[in-house]
This record gives C-alpha cells, sequence and structure tokens, in this order.
C-alpha cells in the first residue's frame, strides 16, 4: 500500500481510549521511511524484524525503512511515534535500535525535544516546518549520542544469535514479498532451510509461528485497504495473492471473526494510528 507519510514528518500520539482496533499496533506492518516510538508511560512487548523484548518507560525504538514490527499497547501504555521523512533517513542507525533511557537529564532532554516537534508540526507561525525538521536534526543528534553512551549490559545480544538473523531474513522476504500468494514452504526454502526449522526460530525469538507472522503482515495489509481505501474487495483479494476473493473472504473471517464486507461497513478498529 502507498505511504502517505513517506516523505513527510509527523508525529502521532500512542494511547488507547479503548481496546477496539489493537490490529493497528500489534500486527506485523512496516513502512517506506523510518519511525522513532517514543514510551514515556507504560509497559509492554514489542517485535522488530521477528525478535520480542520489553519496553517500559523511556524507551526509544529507531525502526528503518522497510522493517517489520508491532506492539502491544494496553490502557496505561502512552508515547508518540515519529515518522520521518525519506529524506532523512541516512542520519539515522541502519539497523533498529533500542534504546532505555536510565539518567534523568537524557529523560528530560528526549521530552523536550518531541515538545519542541510538537509544537512546530501543530503550529502556523512562519517557517514552522523549517523548524521542526531543524529539531528532527537535533533529535538525531541525540540519538546517536545516547546510543555511544549505552551501555554494554544494555544491548541485546540475542540479536545475533542464528536463531534471530534467519527470522529477521524470513521477516524482510515477507516484507517484501507477502502479497505474492507464497506459503511459509516457500520462503523456507528461499532461506535454505525447512519449513520446520524455520517455525522452530520464529517460536524461539518472538513466540509465534511462521505462518502467523505471514497471515498477520498480509491481514494488516488487508484491513489498512479495507478502511481507508474504496478499493473492491476482489481487487484487494487480487493484489494481497489470493487466488480467488470467496478464498480471501473466508480467510479474513476466520483471523478476525468478521467478513470483509462487515469489517468496512462497522469501522471496527478505528483509532489513534493510522500508518
Amino acid at each position: 500500500m502507498n505511504d502517505p507519510l513517506k516523505n513527510r514528518l509527523a508525529l502521532n500520539p500512542i494511547g488507547f481510549s479503548s481496546n477496539a482496533g489493537r490490529w493497528r499496533t500489534e500486527a506485523m506492518r512496516s513502512h517506506s521511511s523510518p519511525r522513532l516510538i517514543f514510551f514515556y508511560k507504560g509497559q509492554g512487548r514489542m517485535t522488530v524484524a521477528g525478535l520480542t523484548a520489553g519496553y517500559g518507560p523511556n524507551n526509544l525504538i529507531f525502526i528503518p525503512a522497510h522493517v517489520m514490527y508491532g506492539f502491544d499497547a494496553g490502557p496505561t501504555v502512552f508515547g508518540q511515534i515519529l515518522s520521518i521523512p525519506s529524506a532523512m533517513a541516512s542520519e539515522w542507525p541502519d539497523e533498529h535500535t533500542h534504546l532505555r533511557l536510565r539518567e534523568v537529564h537524557a529523560q528530560k532532554e528526549i521530552a523536550l525535544h518531541f515538545d519542541n516537534l510538537e509544537r512546530e508540526l501543530g503550529s502556523d507561525r512562519t517557517g514552522h516546518s523549517r523548524a521542526a525538521h531543524y529539531y528532527l536534526g537535533i533529535l538525531s543528534v541525540f540519538f546517536q549520542r545516547q546510543l555511544e553512551l549505552r551501555p554494554a549490559e544494555m544491548i541485546d545480544v540475542r540479536s545475533d544469535s542464528s536463531a534471530a538473523r534467519l527470522v529477521a531474513a524470513y521477516t524482510d522476504l515477507v516484507e517484501r514479498d507477502y502479497a505474492s500468494g507464497q506459503g511459509v514452504a516457500e520462503y523456507a526454502r528461499s532461506l535454505g532451510v525447512t519449513p520446520t526449522h524455520l517455525t522452530r526460530c520464529c517460536n524461539q525469538t518472538c513466540g509465534r509461528s511462521a505462518l502467523a507472522i505471514l497471515n498477520d503482515r498480509i491481514l494488516y495489509e488487508a484491513r489498512l485497504l479495507l478502511r481507508e481505501t474504496k478499493q473492491p474487495i476482489k481487487d484487494i483479494s487480487a493484489q494481497l495473492g489470493f487466488t480467488s476473493a470467496a478464498y480471501f473472504s473466508r480467510s479474513f473471517q476466520a483471523h478476525t471473526g468478521k467478513t470483509p464486507s462487515s469489517f468496512r461497513k462497522t469501522g471496527q478498529g478505528q483509532t489513534f494510528l493510522s500508518h
């Protein structure tokens, strides 16, 4: 799906008013430009490139373009998700990065950076857009400095395991080809492993099977297309690699409890985060 935020700096809140629409955060998805997520209250679990880890207050998670992620966000979780324009992606790391800010001065500084961004993005004053982009540049410097100061014990060494590397490669392939109609067996073959081994590694790193990851990504896109476009269901079915609209409808209902048409009509799941 075309990403309308690819070349636009934007800031969206994280925080539910109800439990509806958990798919908008929990389901696997990616974007065509980077994201920086700042959790300032609450805790939960987040999966990035097939590796699940906990997060808490004053955590920053950077996610490069085209890297799959999802997170649970209960009623006590609040934060912000920053969409970084593609033109500024080179100022950020090449790999997804999780920073846990423990020092009080760093916590105050990150809050100030996000306040400055929010103020300028919501302003109509002369030069507000340019000011917001400058603040984003300053934020990237803050992030780099904090990354250099990160204690060794805060680095998640699990990402260097053979299982994590395999699952990361799998999620990369899924993100590239989820609409191709391929099954887990085809992905496993491309990676030179058996479907059983691939699923074993997925369960080890994120607690879900290879098929669940694939279905999650497809269903997120299906929901998004149903919610935010007027495309006919048969066209969405074909776009996502299903052999028929009937098969798509059965699969969608089996996983969500609703048919595609009823999901579109009811507007279930509409919440704070669209992209």
